[in-house]
């Protein structure tokens, strides 16, 4: 794990070699997904059927066969052990009360100016929406309950899942979560098909207004291709997590804070911040320690190795000035006064406050959806959430007595814009008067 210091000469190098993440897939993905794309577009059902063969080994006569009722998905509930079932619903609780909170900053509104004129906003949800949950390599139960149920408060018309099942294996935990989570309709497929088919349609799957969801480097690819047709969240990338500590913490509970980010995956990211050296020197002997004993302890070394650091800083302001320059997904504020620090917090997907906040709580029970900007895009990107899932219309009456200076107005800019018939158009209203 690299050991930087920002009183290094060359720390700034450093740190951006540390943060920088490569967005655009590989070219030989892209080919791929680009060829995928256009089959499931031009042949619908039959392509998404054959390349669920050919990817996850499902022989199925059409697409009917790989969807699933809402019994199937209440079974799988029912037959939860109870105490995983409780997770669930007491999950999905907390996620419906953070996103309830937000449709009160989503309000339509109405105004009258001081002509007469009527203004104002008028906020709608979206038609249909489709949810890639992935399930190829493990499944995510939480993942089905962050995107549905933020959808469903939002009020959404119709919520279109599509998770992989490889072979033909079901997660009960991924069904039970999209029986509570409110899924509408559910069909087993995965991959760049499975966004392809939501994207355009076929004569099965409807075509949805949006994508949301993380995937692998397939559904990225296939999500940049897809882009403009059909909404999408985000191009999700490698999860991340910087840790700003004053050394008030355990240092167990932080050596486990940046193992629990690093075991997704070799490209993840685990970076603490710290101006204690000791306390910097006592979280690498507690993961040097507690590494053995972890499950995943190859993908946890892979990526501490790869793209994790224990970072030393002169002081708390330096440290959280240097997580606003990675704008990490997630940010952990470790240290007594986490409310000092808060201000100047500007980049960072989801912040994390005061020793006992770890982000793994965020990744299953806070409340706020876990899907998340990532690489850096915090600094303009944001958290997904109940907006994602609404659209506004502006509403706009122009009054006999308002029209006048507004139509001057608009035909002066229209003339030097070189578009006359605007500029007639908006005079025309001048004639009635």
């Amino acid at each position: 794990m690299a050991r930087l210091d920002t009183g290094a000469a060359d720390f700034d190098a450093a740190l951006a070699r540390l943060g920088y993440w490569e967005a655009s897939g590989d070219e030989a993905v892209e080919r791929s997904v680009a060829e995928i794309v256009r089959d499931v577009r031009e042949r619908g059902d039959a392509a998404v059927l054959e390349y669920s063969r050919r990817f996850d080994g499902l022989d199925a006569d059409s697409l009917t066969e790989l969807r699933l009722d809402a019994a199937r998905l209440a079974e799988a509930h029912a037959g939860l052990p109870r105490a995983d079932r409780q997770a669930l619903d007491a999950a999905a609780t907390r996620i419906r009360d953070f996103h309830e909170r937000q449709l009160e900053d989503a309000a339509s509104f109405d105004y009258e100016d001081g002509l007469g004129n009527r203004l104002g906003q008028r906020v709608v949800p979206l038609d249909r929406v489709g949810v890639y949950v992935p399930g190829g390599q493990a499944a995510y139960p939480s993942t089905a309950l962050m995107t549905l149920v933020p959808a469903r408060v939002a009020g959404v018309g119709q919520r279109i899942v599509v998770v992989p099942t490889p072979g033909g294996r079901h997660s009960d935990h991924v069904l039970a979560a999209l029986h509570v989570g409110g899924a509408d309709l559910v069909f087993t497929i995965g991959g760049a098909q499975a966004i392809a088919a939501l994207a355009y349609g076929t004569a099965t799957i409807p075509r949805v207004d949006k994508i949301v969801g993380p995937g692998g480097a397939y559904v990225a690819a296939a999500k940049r291709q897809v882009f403009g047709p059909v909404g999408i969240d985000s191009i999700a990338g490698p999860s991340e997590v910087v840790i700003v500590a004053d050394g008030s913490v355990p240092v167990r509970w932080t050596a486990l804070d940046l193992f629990s980010q690093a075991e997704h995956d070799a490209a993840a990211q685990a970076i603490l911040l710290s101006p204690e050296a000791e306390y910097l020197d006592a979280v690498a002997r507690q993961m040097e320690a507690l590494l053995p004993g972890m499950s995943r302890r190859s993908v946890i070394a892979a990526s501490l190795a790869a793209r994790g650091a224990l970072i030393r800083t002169r002081n708390l302001e330096e440290a959280v000035d240097v997580a606003n320059r990675l704008a990490p997904e997630h940010l952990q504020l470790a240290v007594a006064d986490p409310d000092a620090l808060l201000p100047q917090v500007r980049h960072a997907g989801a912040i994390f406050l005061g020793g006992h906040a770890a982000e793994a709580l965020g990744d299953y029970s806070a409340g706020p959806s876990h899907v998340l900007p990532t690489f850096g895009t915090a600094r303009y990107a944001s958290p997904l959430g109940v907006n994602d899932f609404l659209k506004r219309s502006s509403v706009i009456g122009i009054s006999a007595a308002g029209a006048p200076a507004l139509a001057r107005t608009a035909a002066a800019i229209a003339r030097t814009e070189g578009l006359e018939a605007h500029a007639l158009s908006a005079l025309a209203r001048l004639e009635d008067i």
